[in-house]
């Protein structure tokens, strides 16, 4: 299979069917291992209001008009704007089974790191499950290192068993 990775664009969720993408994306992968939770429900639900209207963003991979992967970047802290915390957390990245393995996570997280970056950050936190190996090696490569149980708040979800962090 070709390398596509240079055919995609990586920019903003601007519509209503990029948020529908973003919802079917996440959904089709969390159930595939695990089972939707509230929190899941709650930011999938309304990535605007509970992502972007809250200093956050979300990311959409294009392939032509086709959304391929997506990832969100969301405040961290209860309470805090990002730019009180300086944290922000990656959530909610997919990329879709036909498009895997050809670099679109990759580029969808250093997309992220990025606007973190410009949004002021100095850290960006995640949580994931220790089943989805792929996914923690990929953050290990892009420079995530783990974080011990007392250096984070307990997770929403009850499948989030690591926790990662990148100073930035």
């Amino acid at each position: 299979m070709p390398d596509t990775t240079t055919e995609i664009v990586i920019d903003d969720m601007s519509s209503a069917a990029d948020a529908a993408a973003f919802q079917s994306l996440n959904e089709r992968w969390i159930t595939a291992f695990f089972t939707l939770e509230d929190e899941d429900r709650r930011l999938l639900g309304d990535p605007v209001q509970h992502i972007v209207d809250a200093g956050g963003v979300v990311l959409v991979a294009r392939l032509g008009s086709e959304v391929v992967g997506c990832v969100g970047l969301a405040p961290h802290g209860a309470g805090a704007t990002p730019h009180e915390s300086g944290e922000f957390e990656l959530v909610k990245m997919a990329v879709d089974p036909d498009h895997q393995g050809h670099g679109t996570g990759r580029r969808l997280i250093r997309a992220a790191i990025d606007r973190a970056r410009d949004l002021g950050a100095r850290r960006v936190l995640l949580e994931t499950n220790s089943a989805l190996t792929s996914a923690i090696h990929l953050y290990e490569t892009t420079g995530f290192r783990h974080l011990a149980a007392d250096e984070h708040p307990p997770s929403p979800y009850v499948r989030a068993d690591v926790a990662m962090a990148l100073d930035l």
